[in-house]
């Protein structure tokens, strides 16, 4: 993509490993771009702490944008109680209560609020200012079959500009070894295991991530899900509508919708964060433990990036 004087580039930066290689590659390519962070409020503190104290001093400032909800004033408290367990402001958090619901798999609100409509509106603004917008991702091929079929460059009609993947080819390793060619520590989750630092956790979270939350972020998944089925409660008996959709009684609500082996007589229901951890720690088919789960190396984050000492024999 040859740049031209209007052009103005804008790097998604996540915290994540393939965002900061992306902007590695722009700076070894001597493209100048705005490093943007979508700021979803649902990260992990150590993801904040390397946006804010780490990954500036090689990539240049981070601009930080999110979208919030207006909430009324019983809303609005409940918002402020998380936030002050979570430690910082969360748009996540203020859209679930806005809605009163979780985000799903066919209503991923999440996404669409806290990062495509603020992309959006900064494209926009953009273009107002007389620029010529590119959203350049750090999204590669190898991550998903639904990814593998993603063009490198398109227009994207829903952010109104270019989006352009240049590392949509590039293997983890590539990424690996351009954070390695500067220098670049990577985000602290990837040494612990983790394999994606988005949002801590995904709705779609795989066992990997739910093994590694922490018991306050247990303990605050908890308190949302309380404060979501008290919001679904009170509006039941304003309204008078005690069935959802379907018909079917309301249900208490929760972040995530269980497998297979977790339906309850053959319907699929939404699972507890402490069930669903406990499920995190089983096997494929959920029914018994992990037994690899402790052997030392598995999935070992240290190794893939070469940062760790290997005992010799």
């Amino acid at each position: 993509m040859s740049p031209r004087d209007n052009v103005a580039y804008f790097a998604a930066v996540s915290g994540g490993k393939d965002s900061t290689a992306m902007c590695l590659w722009l700076k070894e390519q001597g493209i100048e771009f705005r490093a943007v962070n979508y700021d979803t409020g649902w990260e992990h503190a150590e993801t904040y702490r390397y946006l804010r104290d780490v990954l500036p001093n090689y990539i240049g400032p981070i601009e930080s944008h999110s979208l919030e909800p207006d909430l009324d004033e019983e809303r609005e408290a409940m918002a402020q109680e998380l936030e002050g367990m979570l430690g910082h402001r969360s748009a996540f958090v203020r859209w679930i209560l806005r809605y009163r619901m979780f985000p799903q798999r066919i209503r991923r609100f999440c996404t669409k609020k806290l990062k495509v409509h603020v992309s959006r509106d900064l494209m926009r603004k953009a273009t107002a200012e007389g620029l010529n917008p590119v959203s350049v991702v750090g999204v590669r091929a190898q991550e998903s079959h639904k990814r593998a079929k993603l063009p490198e460059k398109e227009l994207a009609p829903l952010l109104d500009c270019m989006i352009w993947r240049p590392l949509i080819r590039w293997t983890e390793r590539d990424v690996i070894d351009i954070h390695k060619r500067h220098g670049v520590p990577p985000n602290p989750l990837y040494l612990r295991g983790a394999r994606r630092v988005g949002c801590w956790p995904c709705i779609n979270a795989a066992k990997s991530q739910l093994r590694m939350l922490e018991e306050d972020r247990i303990q605050i998944i908890e308190r949302l899900e309380a404060m979501v089925w008290e919001l679904i409660q009170r509006h039941a008996a304003e309204t008078g509508c005690e069935v959802d959709a379907q018909g079917r009684p309301l249900q208490p609500p929760h972040m995530f919708w269980a497998p297979g082996v977790l339906r309850e007589d053959g319907v699929p229901r939404p699972m507890p964060i402490r069930k669903m951890v406990e499920w995190g720690k089983t096997a494929r088919g959920g029914r018994e433990l992990d037994r690899q789960m402790s052997m030392p190396g598995l999935n070992d984050g240290c190794m893939r990036w070469g940062m760790c000492e290997v005992a010799s024999n």
